[in-house]
C-alpha cells in the first residue's frame, strides 16, 4: 500500500480533494473532484470553524492566552479555511475577509495586539511588531486575496520594515530595535528575528507575484542559514494551522523550526534541491519517511496523514532546475554565541 491510497482513504473529504488536485494534478472539472466538493463543508475541520463565526464575520477565541481577541482568531479561522482549499467565493470567507480588512489602519497595518501571556517582560512596550500585520495578511492570502489592494498596502507596510541585511526585526520599544533572543536569532542578521521574518516570508509566499521577488528570495536565503534537524518539530505549522495545536505568542508564534514550513517556503519561492542546504535538508526529510510512506506526527497521530501531504507537496514543488541563487555562507547555527571575556 502507498501513501495514494492512504491519503484517498482519509475520510477528510478536504483532504481527499487536495490530494487529487495537488499530488495527482486532477482538473476542478474532474469527476471525483467534483464529487467532493459539496461534501467539504461538511468536514468536521470545517463544519466546526463554520459554526463558530459571529454573524458579523468574526471569530473569536481560536488562539490560546491573552492575545486569542477576534483579530488573532478571525486570522487564524481564514489562514485554516484557505489551506484547506477555500477562497472567496464562500460566504464565510467572504464575510471574515471583509471584517479583518474593516479593522486594517490607513498605513495598511493592523492594531498591535496586546503580548502574550507566554512572553512576559520581553513583549512588553513595543510600539511596533512585524508580526501584527504579517498574521492577518496571511489568513487573507491564504484565501485568495494577496492582490487585493487592500492587501497590497499591507505588504507595502511589512517591506518598509525590513531591516537592510533583508530580514525583519522583533520590532521597536523604545525608539529601537527590540532584543533578539537566541532561539530567534539568523545567523547572518544582527537584529533580525526568525520568527517576525518567517512570518513576512509565508505572506510574500502566498502573493502571486511578490513570491519570486527579491525580498522574498534574501529573507528566505537567511532562514535557510539555520541549519538543524529538528524532527520532533516537523509538521508542526500544518497541525497548528488545522487547530490539533495551540496558536499562542506574538514574538514566538513561528519560534519552532519546522522543516516542513521551511520546504514548503522553499518550494512556493523558487529555491531547488540545486543548493546543498536545501538538498541536505531534503534527503533528511525523505530519511523519516514511513515504510508505508506517510510521516508521521507523534504529538497528534491523527494528523500524519495532513503532514505527509504537505510534505509531498512541498518537495514536489522542489523538483527539477530553476534560478535561484544563494548569497550566505554557510554557517553552523549559534542561538547564543560565545562571548570574549573581558579579563
Amino acid at each position: 500500500m502507498t501513501w495514494v491510497a492512504l491519503l484517498l482513504a482519509d475520510p477528510s473529504p478536504c483532504l481527499r480533494a487536495l490530494v487529487l488536485r495537488d499530488l495527482l494534478g486532477r482538473p476542478a472539472e474532474d469527476p471525483e473532484v467534483r464529487e467532493l466538493a459539496p461534501l467539504r463543508d461538511a468536514d468536521p475541520l470545517v463544519a466546526d470553524l463554520l459554526a463558530r463565526q459571529a454573524p458579523d464575520g468574526a471569530w473569536s477565541g481560536l488562539g490560546a492566552g491573552a492575545q486569542a481577541g477576534a483579530l488573532l482568531s478571525t486570522a487564524l479561522a481564514l489562514a485554516r479555511l484557505g489551506y484547506l482549499g477555500y477562497d472567496g467565493g464562500h460566504p464565510a470567507v467572504r464575510r471574515g475577509a471583509e471584517w479583518l480588512l474593516a479593522r486594517q489602519e490607513s498605513d495598511g497595518s493592523w492594531p498591535l495586539g496586546a503580548p502574550g501571556d507566554d512572553e512576559g517582560e520581553e513583549a512588553e512596550g513595543y510600539s511596533m511588531r512585524p508580526l501584527q500585520t504579517a498574521l492577518p495578511l496571511r489568513g487573507l492570502a491564504a484565501c485568495g486575496y494577496a492582490t487585493d489592494p487592500r492587501a497590497e498596502r499591507a505588504y507595502d507596510w511589512l517591506l518598509a520594515r525590513r531591516l537592510e541585511d533583508g530580514a525583519w526585526p522583533t520590532g521597536i520599544v523604545a525608539g529601537t530595535y527590540g532584543r533578539v533572543g537566541g532561539y530567534r536569532r539568523l545567523a547572518h542578521s544582527r537584529w533580525g528575528c526568525r520568527s517576525n521574518t518567517t512570518a513576512a516570508l509565508t505572506c510574500l509566499a502566498l502573493h502571486p507575484v511578490r513570491r519570486r521577488g527579491p525580498e522574498a528570495r534574501r529573507a528566505l536565503d537567511l532562514l535557510l542559514g539555520r541549519e538543524t534537524r529538528e524532527a520532533a518539530t516537523l509538521g508542526f505549522e500544518v497541525a497548528r494551522t488545522l487547530g490539533a495545536e495551540e496558536a499562542r505568542g506574538h514574538l514566538t508564534f513561528y519560534a519552532r523550526y519546522d522543516l516542513a514550513q521551511v520546504l514548503d517556503l522553499a518550494g512556493r519561492i523558487g529555491a531547488t534541491a540545486e543548493d546543498e542546504r536545501v538538498a541536505e535538508m531534503v534527503a533528511h526529510v525523505r530519511g523519516l519517511q514511513g515504510a508505508y510512506g506517510l510521516w508521521e506526527y507523534a504529538p497528534r497521530p491523527q494528523l500524519s496523514r495532513w503532514v505527509t501531504f504537505d510534505l509531498l507537496r512541498a518537495l514536489g514543488r522542489l523538483d527539477g532546475a530553476g534560478d535561484w541563487v544563494s548569497l550566505e555562507p554557510r554557517t553552523p547555527f549559534r542561538p547564543y554565541p560565545a562571548r570574549r571575556r573581558r579579563y
